[in-house]
């Protein structure tokens, strides 16, 4: 990630020591929840309420500044890789979340049967499996 002050700058969003806080913790954890960036901002600047958190992450999604996920029967994630059209790859087990390139380019990579009148922005696609250090456990 970017300086964070700098992005949020060049959105004109004010800098505060929350938004900062926010914007490492997603960028620490990669496919975190809102309680375990919570927990990090926390341990950063000392208070912060989860409410906050929460009015931090939907600033900051709606500012594409961090993306939100939530695969089916999760709680949302978060991530600071933003900008491309890439997918998630779950473990079923665990919930372990990892990125997937998509095969070629930054474009939607599915084509609808039928866009009935939508223009096409994204495709969001999740991958369900078994990680490795699930798998070995089974071994």
């Amino acid at each position: 990630m970017s300086d964070p002050a700098d992005l949020l700058r060049e959105r004109n969003i004010p800098v505060t020591a929350q938004r900062l806080a926010v914007m490492r913790a997603v960028s620490n954890n990669p496919h975190a929840t809102a309680d375990t960036i919570a927990g990090e901002a926390r341990a950063e600047i000392g208070a912060i309420s989860r409410q906050a958190v929460y009015n931090v992450l939907g600033l900051l999604v709606d500012n594409k500044l961090i993306r939100r996920i939530q695969p089916a029967g999760m709680p949302a994630l978060y991530e600071d890789r933003v900008g491309d059209n890439h997918h998630h790859l779950v473990c079923r087990a665990c919930g372990k979340t990892v990125d997937v390139d998509s095969s070629v380019g930054d474009t939607p990579r599915l084509t609808a049967s039928s866009a009935a009148g939508f223009e096409i922005e994204e495709a969001e696609v999740v991958h369900w499996g078994i990680c490795p250090e699930c798998r070995a456990k089974e071994a």
